[in-house]
């Protein structure tokens, strides 16, 4: 099978993706989806969207895909038996705990894993698999060669993203609006930070990119765009493909589903996509930031970024040749064709750009409703372009009109073919049977018994007439068969009412393989979620340090620290080696306190290998446990090892049931969210099932990303370039529009790791963690340095053993201990 998916944010949208040609669409509701600011569906168009798109054999996938509070389980369970009463072909989900409840109480509603679960590797799509999920939507910065392999070996079916925006981190992993501005993209509200200009600054706040030829918007990225990519991935054996945009107007969805339609029909006959450069160009119309191939292919640095404008560029349409300023015209030497009711915009050297609607088109001294490419065309402007100002086209009239043809008809456009069958005689009633394309079949019956005609019979050219009005039912007749006895009289609204049942039976007969049984009204014990489970509640909560490094090890224990997390991502490029984790466990152990070996919370498939060396070593050298951050490594964990795991926070732990979920996976201890607020933590862990730790301390990590903008920008990496890893020759930082520097850092793997700005600091509020039951108390010291780690290790140490005590609860002093830039992270604010 292979699949054209298309995105759905409105009902326009849904009737374009359809006429366009997708088999499939996915859309949202009005809660619990990733795109909370598209219009969506209530529940009465989500059951009027099934029903349309099943009479058209369209699959329905419905996206709840957001992290979910635990407060909001028993409605989620109610919203899910009414997914499956209507009729969704499948949900996209990213909480695990969805998945669970989901096979409680709709076990027979399919399961499709959101990019946000940030699968990018075969181990985790075997992982899923084993949960019961039937497709995995794959991240989008996993290569060609990596979704050859996953598709060759994977039991489910893969779903790729191939055209539409692109997100600079890995999905489900960005923290940035959360953390910025308290808009979740975990929970469907991303304000998109990374739309907004930068400026890569060194320690001293010089911008290091002026005069190197770079746009300010560094974290935007270009477009996707595979149409020539096609051949090749159908090859690899990709189920879905898949369209972004469920934000995007119906004009869009139109005009990008119609071309990969064509395309990959042509791939399928031919094994080429044949699209030429009119399709192309209706594709950078209609939308575009410029196109990539992203990680398809390998990285391309800031080839992948578009880096001078983070919204759509439309295409180039000419230049400026000269400007009349007394009567406010410009002349454009046009390389594309202009029409009146186009939109072009002026980027002007000086002053940003023009946005001009064309209302008069002027060539050659005649008015003209088109000018053609090579044409020199006038058109009013009412502000001061210059000579050699570059001309865009970002509506295209003729191209919109086209557009809206596929969802502006009350017509359908793509119907269905039925044949009809009329039967009648005196004293019977009159019989009409519609059969369609597919072979299903409608029959309906007359009220009234047939008479002998007194003067106007009933003929085959009156029956057809009245048969073929099949108006906006999504069915065209083919032909009709009449077997009509005797001179007849039937009334035409008899006939009308007729066909009209007819059609009613034959949509019946259509929808009737989407039917299944009714769901179990067995209601989930969601009630039980919150009562107290296991009685580990104490006082003093351990403290755990994460590090990077041997001396920051010697570092935190001389300091205090209970716990040692060592490992995974190594900010400067460092890589441990076995000898440090050995001496690690040794020094660590001695001292009586635990250590907990990290892995990398991403781990593409050419990292596998060194991974399973890894986990090798740390089965000989046995830690209290190993976290684990993605699921893909847990797979290979326990396929391969004997060792206990805990589950770090880029699991995206939010709630009571993935809480549970991850202890009867075996998990000895939980980190949760950080997105989490203490009132909803003192739930958590008034009912947990597992230690839980909370991150306290330290720069978050609000971004991982594949593309490095220090690379891409000092260190010549481009597609079939290596980095000269300038990462390594300073400290670098993101500076936004309110001159906030946020740390760049990049690991060993070469990933760019964006922290916060501001260090979280819960210095005042440690207390409080002992007294809601929070088990472990964590800081994140890897971007600290070693005397860094020793003195807030001992401060928290302090802290915790002294609590209230403490001499900065009795002075109420605490400005002295925390850094200047500080943050309270959304223990008190929570995110949206």
């Amino acid at each position: 099978m292979t699949e054209l998916l298309a995105p759905v944010g409105n009902w326009e949208a849904l009737v374009a993706a359809v006429e366009s040609g997708a088999q499939a669409v996915y859309l949202g509701g009005k809660a619990f989806g990733a795109r909370h600011y598209a219009a969506n569906f209530d529940d009465k168009e989500l059951s009027e969207a099934v029903r349309y798109a099943h009479l058209r054999k369209v699959l329905i996938y419905v996206t709840v895909n957001i992290l979910i509070d635990t407060a909001e389980l028993e409605e989620l369970a109610s919203y899910l038996r009414r997914l499956y009463t209507i009729g969704v072909d499948a949900i996209l989900v990213q909480d695990i705990a969805v998945a669970k409840i989901a096979k409680q109480v709709v076990p027979d509603l399919p399961l499709h894993a959101s990019t946000q679960m940030t699968i990018h590797n075969l181990a985790g799509v075997n992982y899923l698999a084993s949960l019961g999920f039937c497709r995995v939507v794959l991240a989008r910065e996993v290569s060609l060669d990596d979704i050859r392999t996953i598709c060759k070996h994977s039991s489910v079916e893969i779903e790729v993203f191939i055209h539409g925006a692109l997100c600079v981190s890995y999905s489900g992993q960005c923290l940035m609006s959360s953390l910025i501005g308290g808009r979740s993209g975990n929970r469907g509200k991303c304000a998109q930070p990374c739309r907004l200009p930068y400026e890569l600054v060194d320690g001293k706040g010089n911008n290091v990119l002026m005069g190197k030829d770079a746009g300010e918007y560094l974290l935007s990225p270009k477009d996707l765009n595979t149409l020539e990519l096609l051949p090749e991935l159908v090859n690899a054996g990709v189920t879905s493909f898949k369209i972004e945009g469920r934000m995007k107007r119906p004009e869009y969805v139109a005009v990008v589903v119609d071309s990969y339609r064509r395309a990959l029909n042509s791939v399928l006959a031919s094994g080429q996509t044949n699209a030429d450069d009119t399709v192309q160009k209706d594709l950078a119309q209609v939308f575009n930031r410029d196109f990539t191939t992203a990680y398809l292919q390998g990285k391309q640095g800031r080839a992948m970024m578009s880096d001078r404008r983070p919204n759509n560029r439309g295409t180039k349409l000419g230049r400026v040749l000269s400007y009349d300023r007394t009567n406010k015209q410009a002349t454009i030497q046009l390389d594309e064709e202009l029409a009146i009711g186009d939109i072009v915009e002026v980027w002007v050297k000086v002053g940003g750009r023009v946005n001009i609607t064309v209302h008069d088109l002027i060539v050659n001294g005649e008015d003209v409703q088109t000018a053609p490419a090579g044409a020199m065309a006038t058109v009013n402007v009412p502000s001061l372009v210059r000579a050699s100002d570059r001309v865009f086209k970002t509506f295209d009239a003729k191209l919109m009109a086209r557009a809206r043809s596929f969802f502006s008809h009350q017509e359908s456009l793509k119907r269905v073919g039925v044949y009809a069958e009329v039967t009648g005689k005196i004293g019977e009633a009159l019989s009409i049977t519609l059969t369609d394309e597919d072979g299903y079949v409608g029959t309906a019956q007359t009220n009234f018994i047939c008479e002998q005609a007194r003067n106007r019979p009933l003929t085959e050219a009156t029956l057809r007439k009245q048969v073929e009005r099949l108006g906006t039912t999504g069915f065209l007749l083919l032909g009709l068969v009449c077997h009509i006895e005797g001179e007849l009289m039937v009334p035409v609204s008899e006939i009308n009412e007729a066909r009209r049942q007819a059609v009613e039976a034959l949509e019946e007969a259509r929808l009737s393989p989407f039917r299944r049984p009714a769901a179990s009204q067995e209601p989930i014990a969601i009630k039980s979620l919150f009562l107290p489970s296991l009685p580990l509640k104490q006082k003093r909560p351990q403290l755990v340090v994460n590090v990077d490094r041997l001396d920051k090890v010697r570092a935190a224990l001389e300091a205090g620290a209970d716990g040692i997390l060592l490992g995974g991502e190594c900010y400067g490029h460092y890589n441990l080696t076995a000898d440090d984790y050995q001496e690690a466990l040794k020094l660590v152990h001695k001292a009586g306190r635990s250590i907990i070996f990290n892995t990398p919370r991403l781990v593409k498939e050419w990292q596998i290998p060194a991974l399973l060396a890894q986990l090798k070593l740390f089965n000989d050298l046995q830690p209290d446990a190993v976290a684990i951050g993605n699921v893909g490594t847990l797979y290979l964990l326990k396929k391969h090892t004997d060792l206990a795991f805990q589950g770090d926070y880029p699991l995206n732990t939010f709630n009571k049931v993935a809480l549970d979920f991850w202890t009867e996976q075996g998990a000895t201890s939980v980190t949760l969210s950080p997105e989490l607020n203490f009132s909803q933590i003192e739930r958590l862990a008034a009912v947990k099932s597992v230690p839980i730790e909370c991150l306290v301390h330290g720069h978050i990590t609000m971004m991982v990303s594949e593309y490095c903008a220090v690379g891409s920008y000092l260190g010549g990496l481009t597609s079939g370039r290596k980095c000269s890893q300038a990462c390594l020759k300073g400290q670098y930082y993101l500076k936004d529009r309110l001159n906030t520097r946020f740390p760049v850092v990049t690991d060993q793997y070469c990933r760019m790791h964006i922290l916060n700005a501001n260090e979280l600091s819960m210095i005042p509020h440690v207390p409080r963690f002992g007294e809601i039951g929070v088990d472990r108390l964590r800081i994140e010291a890897k971007y600290m340095d070693v005397k860094a780690v020793n003195k807030m290790t001992q401060l928290y140490r302090q802290l915790i053993d002294q609590g209230d005590g403490h001499q900065a609860f009795a002075s109420g002093q605490f400005e002295s201990l925390e850094a200047a830039n500080i943050t309270r992270g959304h223990y008190f604010r929570g995110v949206l």
